[in-house]
């Protein structure tokens, strides 16, 4: 779970089909032998193409027979081998979405249009009201609030609608053989492997997204170790169908991860003439006083949450809304990594509970740079000496301070947001 992305949604929904090769079956008990194809499809498939077939086939049962072995090192029981790995399958279809690179990202609203839509709402609100005893018993227990809770669930899967449908053992596997990432794989293997072992959930019932996040609210497997919960009693930690177990485990996660009981997550809010939108970042955190005392104020007029440490957010840059965000906000962060994600928790928990949407508007006007875009803008600042990564497409913290640097330069308010406009006076220049 909890990829960060600029403009998620977090985390894909492809779900992958296991696929079949046409003429290949392995199998991966005692010998994890490859078996040989079929005359007429041995005819017809090109001889290079078969012979890559079985090569790769070969090559992921070796990896799952290594794997097994340290697998048993660490703790894992034969039987429990025998049920995650005698049936065991490559998914092709995981290795093309783990290497894809989409050319286009989303700007914070039209991911919040997605995310909070009036749909979206109405469901929550009713689906808060099904489940309002398991959603507050797991409040009183963790402290976090019915809303949020429900709010990630809608999110992460559409209130139990949407789960995935990859087998989490063979994704795993998967990406551990041939993914960009193996160490990590291989590490969240291994937690399912114990999760399985725990009786948690049955290898066959195990399934997620193509990455291995799982259940309702798409716990990774090393997640759901450190986190699920047992919240209806019955024995298992069930994230895949117990709504008691998908609220009480994600609220246990929030209530780790550093959120306090009774404090919003944060308000939308409007900025004094001449703000300093360089200090509007998560890190750069102020007692609410401190800010009201600079001229921040509520939009509506309202008292701001007292926080300790209260930090301005500009998630469309200072043509955008604005908002102090706390330390339940960075809760949220930890849960997933993205501005845009915590965002839409937020706005939906309050839209749940018939609170506002976001009042000021977006620069609807401005468009997303592509990937490509990106990595020029990127080029761009570091051939005129703003520092910055090497130029790889992603927009992380890196490339805002260089962007920072460069507005700061040319007299731009810098709020390191990026633009069309931006790269093109850069290219020019």
């Amino acid at each position: 779970m909890h990829e960060p992305t600029s403009a998620p949604p977090r985390r894909p929904w492809l779900a992958c089909t296991t696929l079949a090769f046409a003429a290949l079956v392995f199998c991966t008990t005692a010998s994890l032998a490859v078996a040989q194809q079929s005359p007429a499809a041995a005819a017809s498939a090109p001889p290079r193409a078969a012979a890559d077939e079985v090569a790769l086939q070969q090559g992921f049962a070796r990896w799952v027979t290594g794997f097994r072995a340290s697998a048993r090192a660490a703790g894992i029981t034969a039987a429990t081998l025998r049920a995650a790995f005698d049936a065991v399958q490559y998914l092709p279809r995981v290795i093309e979405l783990d290497r894809a690179q989409p050319e286009f990202e989303r700007t914070v609203w039209d991911y919040l249009d997605s995310a909070v839509s009036p749909q979206r709402v109405a469901r929550g609100q009713e689906k808060l009201l099904q489940v309002r005893d398991a959603a507050e018993a797991a409040a009183e227990r963790y402290g976090v609030a019915p809303g949020i809770m429900v709010a990630i669930w809608g999110i992460e899967s559409r209130y139990g609608d949407i789960v995935g449908s990859t087998p989490t053992i063979d994704a795993l596997a998967t990406l551990g053989f041939e993914g960009r990432r193996r160490d990590w794989a291989r590490g969240e293997l291994l937690a399912t492997l114990k999760i399985v072992q725990s009786g948690d959930i049955a290898r066959a019932q195990m399934i997620g997204s193509w990455a291995g996040a799982m259940g309702q609210t798409q716990f990774l497997p090393s997640s759901f170790l450190a986190y699920a919960v047992d919240a209806d009693g019955d024995g298992r930690r069930d994230i895949w169908g117990s709504v008691a177990d998908v609220l009480a485990s994600t609220a246990n996660y929030l209530a780790r991860a550093g959120w306090r009981a009774g404090e919003p997550w944060g308000a939308e809010v409007q900025l004094p003439p001449g703000f300093d939108v360089s200090r509007a970042a998560v890190s750069v955190r102020k007692p609410t006083a401190q800010w009201v005392a600079e001229g921040v104020r509520s939009i509506d007029d309202a008292a701001l949450p007292k926080y300790a440490d209260g930090a301005i957010l500009l998630p469309a840059g200072a043509r955008g809304p604005a908002f102090l965000v706390g330390p339940n906000f960075r809760a949220i962060l930890r849960y997933n990594n993205s501005t845009s994600y915590a965002l839409a928790v937020g706005l939906l928990a309050q839209r749940i509970g018939n609170g506002p949407g976001v009042q000021a508007p977006w620069p609807r006007d401005l468009a997303a740079l592509t990937r490509s875009q990106v990595q020029a803008l990127q080029a761009a600042l570091n051939q005129r000496g703003f520092g910055g990564p090497r130029p790889d497409g992603r927009f992380g913290p890196a490339t805002r301070e260089a962007l920072r640097r460069y507005q700061r330069s040319v007299g731009l308010p810098a709020d390191g947001y990026p633009s069309v406009e931006l790269l093109l006076r850069l290219q020019q220049q």
